[in-house]
């Protein structure tokens, strides 16, 4: 049976309702009504909601101390828990990187769920690419709790299956979009959406991390900031057929003003520059998505 419970957050005062109308962006500039059919939520998420095995794949020695050290700027638990992740789910995380994330999921799944991740592709001309999905590989090699990760090929510039179509439960993509932005402006972010649309279940979530631009800015200035405006995220998983049900600040960070020299590389754990007066202000300040595939 299809799971289309979403997880139920706690308003606040300061709550962002959104019933049965049109979303309002602006976008370079100019105003766009992007449509949603359902309710959405800007709200803090309740820890009781997390369950004790992903608290035990959170604390995990899998995990290395330098990427536990950037939970307190990255809230897995709490960002997990908003996309109401369940271990025998199958779960797909698109461009995992260096798998800070996958250090959590893949044990948290490893039982009853499968877990996709989806890297850069085996053909791929760029020498980082390459270099950066060798060391993935082994480093999915050098642990049982990897053994049941499954790899596969994405690139916004292209068509990928990331996962059998119509078979994910989750699709997740962090800090990613504002690089396919950057690369394939327009096309890229309206392939991806299309690939994750085609993974995802009816009534599956798609859910989104991603540096933050204000959005009063033009995005095309800030382009090559690595920042991205939230409207603009919405506007392509809708114009895909998505539908927004959940809006987190989980990741947000009111210390930081998206104007660095160096862009957002300019901050920890980059810090671009070696401006150490920005370490005091800690990682970006992050938009969290929640997108659901309409079941009809």
């Amino acid at each position: 049976m299809i799971k289309t419970t979403l997880t139920k957050t706690l308003l606040t005062s300061a709550s962002l309702l959104i019933l049965g109308c049109s979303y309002t962006a602006k976008t370079n500039n100019s105003t766009k009504q992007l449509p949603t059919n359902t309710t959405a939520q800007t709200t803090p998420v309740n820890k009781t909601q997390n369950t004790s095995q992903l608290t035990m794949a959170i604390n995990s020695p899998l995990r290395s101390d330098k990427n536990k050290n950037r939970d307190q700027y990255r809230h897995p638990e709490q960002t997990l828990a908003f996309f109401d992740i369940q271990p025998d789910m199958t779960v797909v995380e698109v461009s995992p990187g260096g798998g800070w994330y996958t250090e959590i999921l893949a044990p948290y799944l490893q039982t009853s769920g499968q877990f996709y991740a989806a890297h850069f592709p085996e053909n791929a001309k760029s020498k980082y690419y390459q270099k950066n999905l060798k060391k993935f590989k082994l480093k999915m090699q050098s642990n049982p709790a990897y053994q049941n990760v499954n790899i596969t090929e994405f690139a916004a510039d292209r068509d990928y299956d990331i996962a059998p179509t119509g078979t994910a439960d989750r699709v997740l993509t962090f800090r990613n979009l504002h690089n396919w932005y950057m690369q394939k402006n327009t096309q890229g972010l309206q392939q991806a959406f299309k690939t994750f649309y085609r993974a995802l279940k009816p009534g599956g979530i798609l859910g989104i991390v991603d540096h933050q631009l204000p959005e009063d800015r033009d995005q095309e200035t800030w382009i090559k900031s690595g920042y991205l405006k939230q409207s603009i995220a919405i506007e392509f998983a809708t114009q895909a057929g998505f539908q927004l049900v959940g809006i987190s600040d989980i990741n947000s960070n009111p210390k930081d003003t998206a104007d660095h020299e160096n862009g957002v590389w300019s901050l920890p754990p980059s810090q671009r520059g070696g401006n150490k007066e920005l370490l005091k202000i800690g990682e970006s300040n992050r938009f969290t998505l929640k997108f659901i595939k309409p079941i009809n």
